[in-house]
C-alpha cells in the first residue's frame, strides 16, 4: 500500500497525540494499516498502535492510499447526512401537521420500514414521533403565553384538547404554571451589567434569586434583545453596581477557566431541561462529553436530540458549561456563541488542566 501522506515526523507526533486523546475538532484523518480503514481523531473505536497509524489531510487522500471509511465514525458523513435528511423532512412534516401523523404515514413517506424509521428518528431526536409532536405543542404553548395570550386561547392554538391536560403536566411542558409563563417576568426586576471580556462584550442578568442570563461575543443591543426576548415583561435595570462581583467572576473564568463557575442561578425550564442543565455542571473543566453520553448521564440515553435542544436553550452559558458537549464523532457543533469560541474555551481548559 503506497503511503501518499506528506507530514513530517514532528507533526505526526502531534497528530498522534490528538488521536490518542481523541481531541475534538481536529481537521485531519488517521488510518489503521492493519484494518484498512480511516477515521476521525475522535472515533470511539479502540485506539490503534502507533506503528500501525497513518495520517491524511482528507478522505480522498486516504482513499487514494487504499483505505476505506470507518463505519463507526463515518468520516465522510454520508450515512449521517442521509439519516439527517430523512429525520429533517419528517420533523418538518410533523410540525406542519394539525394532527400527529401516524408512524405508518411517516415511515411510508420516508421510504423505510416502520421499525427502521422509528429507530432512525429516535437516534437523531431522542424522541418518538409522537413525543416530538408533543414537544412542538409545548413550544407553541410557551410562545403563545409569552406573547400575552389568554391561557385558554394559547392552549387551543397549541393543539391541546383542554386546559386540564396542560395543568396536569405543567412541570414537563413549561417548568412553571401557565400563568407565570404568560406573565413573561411581569412584576420581576432583572439587574444587568455589561463588561468587556476576552471574546468581546459580556452581559450578565440576575433576579433576586440568582443569575438568569449570561451572554457574550455579540454587540450590546443584540445581547440585551436576547435577554428581553426571554423576559419580555420584566423591568430591566442596566449597569447595576451590585453585579460587579458576579461579572468579575465570569470575566475571570473566561480568562482562566480553572474550575466551574459557581454562581447562584435562577434557571427556568422544563423538568427535562433542568435535569440536563444540572448534569452539564458535573462535567469537569478540560473534559468533554458527547450528546449521547450526556443523555445517558441525564437518565435518558435515547433523548440525544432533546438534550441538544436543552443545551441550545441554556440561558447561562459558562455557569452551565454547554461548551463541554461535542458530537459523537468528536466534532465541535452547536454552540450558541459560535464554534470558534467553543474551541477556544475547551483549549484553554485543557491547557490549564494539563499544567495543573
Amino acid at each position: 500500500m503506497q503511503d501518499t501522506h506528506i507530514i513530517d515526523r514532528v507533526s505526526e507526533e502531534h497528530l498522534w497525540n490528538q488521536v490518542f486523546t481523541r481531541q475534538a475538532g481536529a481537521d485531519f484523518f488517521y488510518a489503521v494499516t492493519t484494518m484498512g480503514v480511516y477515521c476521525r481523531p475522535g472515533c470511539p473505536s479502540p485506539r490503534p498502535l502507533r506503528k500501525n497509524t497513518r495520517f491524511f489531510r482528507s478522505p480522498p487522500e486516504a482513499e487514494a492510499a487504499g483505505f476505506r471509511a470507518c463505519k463507526r465514525c463515518d468520516p465522510k458523513g454520508e450515512r449521517a447526512r442521509i439519516a439527517q435528511d430523512v429525520v429533517r423532512d419528517a420533523s418538518a412534516f410533523i410540525e406542519a401537521s394539525d394532527e400527529v401523523p401516524s408512524l405508518e404515514v411517516l415511515a411510508k413517506r420516508s421510504g423505510y420500514s416502520r421499525f427502521h424509521f422509528l429507530r432512525m428518528f429516535r437516534d437523531h431526536t431522542g424522541l418518538t414521533p409522537r413525543a416530538y409532536a408533543e414537544a412542538i405543542r409545548a413550544r407553541r404553548l410557551h410562545a403563545s403565553l409569552a406573547d400575552g395570550n389568554r391561557v385558554i386561547d394559547a392552549v387551543a392554538d397549541a393543539g391541546f384538547g383542554s386546559e386540564s391536560r396542560v395543568y396536569e403536566h405543567t412541570a414537563t411542558l413549561l417548568g412553571m404554571t401557565p400563568g407565570a409563563a404568560r406573565r413573561g417576568g411581569q412584576g420581576e426586576r432583572i439587574r444587568t451589567a455589561f463588561a468587556n471580556c476576552p471574546f468581546g462584550r459580556l452581559l450578565v442578568g440576575a433576579t433576586d434569586k440568582g443569575v438568569c442570563f449570561i451572554g457574550f461575543a455579540e454587540p450590546d443591543d443584540a445581547l440585551m434583545a436576547d435577554l428581553r426576548r426571554r423576559f419580555p415583561q420584566a423591568a430591566i435595570s442596566t449597569d447595576d453596581a451590585a453585579l460587579a462581583g458576579t461579572v468579575g467572576a465570569v470575566v475571570d473564568f473566561l480568562r482562566e477557566p480553572k474550575q466551574g463557575l459557581d454562581l447562584p442561578l435562577d434557571l427556568r425550564g422544563t423538568a427535562f431541561q433542568q435535569r440536563v442543565w444540572r448534569t452539564l455542571c458535573t462535567i469537569p473543566p478540560g473534559e468533554t462529553r458527547s450528546y449521547a453520553q450526556l443523555a445517558a448521564m441525564a437518565g435518558n440515553p435515547k433523548a440525544v436530540r432533546a438534550v441538544a435542544r436543552s443545551c441550545a436553550t441554556n440561558p447561562v452559558s459558562l455557569a452551565v458549561p454547554c461548551h463541554r458537549v461535542i458530537g459523537s464523532d468528536g466534532r465541535l457543533i452547536g454552540y450558541r456563541w459560535g464554534v470558534p469560541r467553543k474551541q477556544a474555551l475547551l483549549e484553554q481548559e485543557r491547557s490549564l488542566s494539563l499544567r495543573g
